[in-house]
């Protein structure tokens, strides 16, 4: 079930916000583990099970590291049996068959036969309740959370229908205390519609008309330079409000449920260096890796070429938690070289003496850069489009049909929107902070127009379900 359908949005939602609220406090978590069951099966109930599986280790071995006095062993063998669990089941689903098909080139350039391979498919969004799952544990094992007062409250975190698919990450020991205690507020209620209003708008409004805007370009054999930087700059509007719409939806739901969500972007596009973007752009992921990863890994406390190392370790296991893709992992490590390059100048860019709008311009075409790895399925695609991007293009060979296409006055006047509410400095949460008479009329003219567009669209899932 996804967020932007008829079906949420007048019978699911509805009926769990009208049983919540009627039933008793006491019930209220087991209620939230049951009505996100139903939503995670929609498509295809038999996820739930390894959502329950992976559910049932984690309290388990939860139990054993909060026992009193349990050794250092025994607390320590039962975190590793929680990580291994968890990433087992992950690498399985998401990249047992990339593995298989990379060792059977080998075989086969050594001259060897190929081994058989199992077709599997991905459960949605594995990639996001593995790790919420796993943070539970490892919180834990730390000392930075309590253990849980029953099954039902670590089964309501780690299934919680309104994060569940596609983040914000929520690790345990940030969410913990609201899983026994929670408020539930006429202004915590009312800023929750509105975000909700604001991330429906951005998903239907703006990120999926980009979206056939940088299909229509990505998908052209020989896109002229113009039309190629008008691709990749629809794709970057696509998949930020896309991305974050899903977040503002997620946050929204969760105040409607008496919780607190931290913000997963904060208007990453106006980020002055690559290190800003990445404290700006999903945000729960870069904190999960970096407090559960680049930390334990020795940060930047073990020396200049350890720091480098540590800081390519993490993005390039943060592009292959994207994807069973090579071109994922290249994609993180461009951006950790970037990163690193930053670090040894001092947290700073060697375009650090630009007045601020320059230096915003040039990381965001770095960025821009990025995206091409990115949204490209092949490194090929991607060589030839930023060969595009670069006027490498063959003037004989241009589609210049593509033009007629992509530069229509709709086009162009939502690519300006996107332009100015991607570069401004105020983010959903910050726009409903007060809420006046009329902010609220105004969520409720989009809110309507965005339903009514919603009906005139294919079905069109969210762009990290597929993460």
């Amino acid at each position: 079930m996804v967020f932007t359908s008829h079906i949420f949005i007048f019978y699911f939602l509805p009926f769990v916000l009208l049983a919540y609220y009627l039933l008793p406090r006491g019930w209220r978590n087991l209620f939230l583990t049951l009505v996100s069951y139903i939503f995670y099966g929609w498509w295809k109930p038999w996820f739930v099970f390894l959502m329950m599986l992976s559910t049932v280790v984690d309290y388990a071995c939860g139990r054993t590291i909060s026992a009193r006095g349990a050794s250092r062993n025994r607390r320590l063998g039962a975190l590793l049996t929680s990580i291994l669990a968890n990433l087992g089941l992950l690498a399985f689903f998401k990249y047992y068959m990339f593995t298989v098909d990379n060792l059977n080139r080998l075989l086969l350039l050594f001259g060897s036969d190929a081994l058989p391979i199992l077709q599997t498919t991905l459960p949605i969004g594995i990639s996001f309740y593995t790790f919420q799952s796993m943070s539970y544990t490892i919180d834990l094992y730390r000392g930075e959370a309590l253990p849980v007062r029953s099954f039902s409250d670590l089964s309501c975190f780690v299934a919680l229908f309104p994060q569940l698919i596609a983040g914000p990450i929520i690790r345990y020991n940030t969410i913990a205390d609201q899983l026994d205690v929670r408020d539930h507020t006429w202004e915590k209620f009312s800023s929750g519609v509105g975000i909700f209003i604001l991330g429906f708008t951005k998903k239907i409004m703006l990120a999926n008309p980009m979206g056939h805007v940088a299909d229509a370009v990505f998908a052209a054999e020989s896109p002229p330079v113009l039309d190629a930087w008008f691709g990749v700059i629809a794709y970057a509007f696509q998949i930020y409000f896309d991305f974050s719409g899903y977040s503002d939806m997620a946050i929204g739901l969760g105040r409607l449920l008496g919780f607190r969500f931290p913000k997963n972007f904060a208007s990453p596009y106006r980020a002055e260096s690559i290190t800003d973007f990445w404290r700006r752009w999903h945000i729960s992921l870069s904190s999960f890796l970096r407090d559960y990863l680049y930390i334990p890994l020795g940060g930047n406390k073990v020396g200049t070429s350890r720091t480098y190392m540590n800081l390519m370790i993490v993005m390039l296991l943060g592009g292959l938690w994207h994807g069973a893709n090579w071109v994922f992992v290249t994609w993180g490590a461009y951006h950790g070289v970037l990163l690193s390059f930053e670090r040894w100048r001092g947290k700073k860019t060697v375009y650090s003496w630009l007045p601020r709008w320059g230096r915003v311009g040039i990381t965001f075409v770095l960025v821009l850069f990025s995206w091409v790895l990115f949204r490209s399925p092949t490194f090929t695609h991607a060589y030839h489009y930023l060969g595009a991007m670069l006027g490498a293009t063959p003037v004989e060979k241009a589609s210049f049909l593509l033009a007629a296409q992509i530069y229509t006055p709709a086009n162009l006047t939502l690519m300006a929107l996107c332009a100015f509410f991607a570069f401004h400095p105020a983010e959903a949460d910050d726009w409903v902070s007060s809420l006046s008479l009329a902010r609220a009329i105004t969520l409720v003219v989009v809110f309507v127009l965005a339903i009514m567009q919603m009906f005139t669209q294919a079905f069109n899932p969210f762009l990290y379900f597929q993460f």
